[in-house]
């Protein structure tokens, strides 16, 4: 069991939405969830932390529907900085106008005045429209009073965020000043903005969730440019969780190494009995992702026009929704494939769809971890995927699927025709995800999350 060094654990992320932002919500709330099983705050565990500008009503109804689905085990966990910019006399909350220093908004800009939980406008922040780096712009934010009138001003999104999370340190230490804070930062915007945040000793690791690579994704490739200037404030977090060795590797290579640098994989927990492999349906491939366009459903289509032709009675069931749907039910159809291709939505049930099936395919372009691979493995259910960054190779290691050339539609085939028609290879392959599972079972995650915990707790912030 994972012992964590006694502190206050808050869990920051940019929004947590029921159906959106795919795996990130998931592993996010996954991780919450598997700190307080190794006691973190007597088994409650962290606060989650969110800073979208939805309202009181919105945000209320995402808590009940985690807490229903059985991804969170209380609403009261949750805390959001939009919820708590009130006061009760319907201006800015106190810590909001301490916060701010005298001033106006920009008149060049727009501004969107969101509520609090009384109802009146409390904030005003200003509309940056087709700037990807709108999170970093230092145009004020406006601080509102009863009346809606500007009674002060910050210096941007970040100035606003840091406000918040000074009030919530404060708060979580207010029996206790000396007590250690620990914030995990899943959000790679939010984390660029703390980078240089003197909060009093807190702690601050950054929890990465995907690629920073453009194509085609090789070690040399261009930096994605949402990435460019954070990669320059990486060395001011307490620690940087990667989810794989592979990406820990590359970013290494290039960037130089440094302890703060970690592998600290998001855990996929295991399940008390595996379906044995001639009790599924030997036939059914299933897909489990957003249909988007780095996913590359579209391979997979054309594949399977090749592997139903060999594989009589082969079906591809593909769960999730996305942008890429209706282009791809075109390629369906203008393939003749309706009767063995389904998309099939998104699906609330992926442990059943993966017991149910021979083999789960993954054509990704790239991922963060490859969090399907993982419940598949957990599953005991084959893969067969592209040998991307980052990932499947990382997951595959010790077995549990095949590795295609990336992009090789035609291995693709053969890859996906050798696991249906051979019953031997399939419970082979079955046997050995269960045992790969492993390296991510929630425990082994967890204890070296708090190795990682207690080396930055024991030496100075880096902030």
């Amino acid at each position: 069991m994972a012992q964590f060094p006694d502190a206050e654990y808050l869990i920051l992320s940019s929004r947590l939405i029921p159906g959106l932002d795919g795996g990130y919500t998931i592993a996010t709330l996954a991780r919450a969830r598997q700190l307080a099983a190794a006691g973190v705050d007597g088994g409650r565990g962290p606060l989650l932390l969110t800073v979208d500008p939805g309202t009181p009503e919105a945000h209320a109804a995402h808590r009940s529907a985690f807490v229903e689905r059985g991804d969170a085990a209380s609403a009261e966990l949750f805390r959001n900085l939009f919820d708590e910019a009130g006061a009760p006399d319907g201006g800015a909350a106190a810590w909001l106008r301490a916060a701010a220093r005298p001033g106006d908004l920009d008149p060049a800009l727009e501004y969107r005045e969101i509520p609090a939980a009384a109802g009146r406008p409390v904030v005003a922040l200003p509309v940056i429209v087709g700037d990807p780096d709108w999170h970093i712009s230092t145009a004020p934010v406006g601080v509102l009073d009863a009346h809606g009138a500007v009674v002060g001003v910050l210096a941007g999104f970040g100035a606003l965020y840091r406000a918040w999370l000074d009030h919530i340190v404060a708060g979580v230490r207010a029996s206790a000043p000396d007590r250690p804070v620990v914030v995990i930062c899943e959000s790679r915007q939010l984390g660029e903005l703390l980078a240089g945040w003197d909060a009093g000793g807190v702690r601050l690791v950054h929890a990465i969730h995907t690629i920073h690579l453009e194509p085609p994704y090789t070690p040399d490739a261009p930096v994605n440019a949402l990435w460019s200037r954070w990669f320059g404030l990486a060395e001011r977090f307490d620690a940087v969780l990667w989810p794989t060795s592979a990406q820990r590797a590359d970013v290494a290579a290039r960037f130089g190494d440094s302890d703060v640098h970690l592998v600290v994989p998001h855990g996929v927990p295991g399940i008390e009995a595996v379906v044995p492999a001639e009790q599924r349906d030997r036939g059914r491939v299933v897909m489990l992702n957003r249909l988007a366009p780095g996913k590359r459903i579209e391979h997979a289509v054309r594949a399977f026009a090749r592997v139903a032709e060999r594989v009589p009675g082969a079906t591809l069931d593909v769960y999730g929704d996305g942008p890429a749907r209706a282009a791809l039910q075109e390629l369906i159809d203008a393939l003749g494939l309706t009767a063995s291709v389904v998309l099939r939505g998104a699906t609330d049930q992926p442990g059943r769809v993966l017991d149910e099936a021979a083999v789960l395919l993954s054509t990704s372009a790239f991922e963060g971890q490859g969090l399907a691979i993982a419940e598949a493995l957990v599953h005991g259910t084959p893969v067969v995927s592209y040998d991307i960054r980052y990932g499947p190779r990382d997951a595959l290691a010790g077995g549990g699927g095949l590795l295609v050339p990336d992009g090789d539609e035609d291995a693709l085939v053969e890859a996906l025709v050798r696991v249906l028609s051979d019953d031997a290879l399939r419970a082979a392959l079955a046997t050995e995800a269960v045992v790969s599972a492993r390296a991510l079972d929630p425990d082994h995650v967890m204890s070296a999350l708090a190795a990682a915990v207690t080396d930055v707790l024991g030496r100075p912030p880096r902030r």
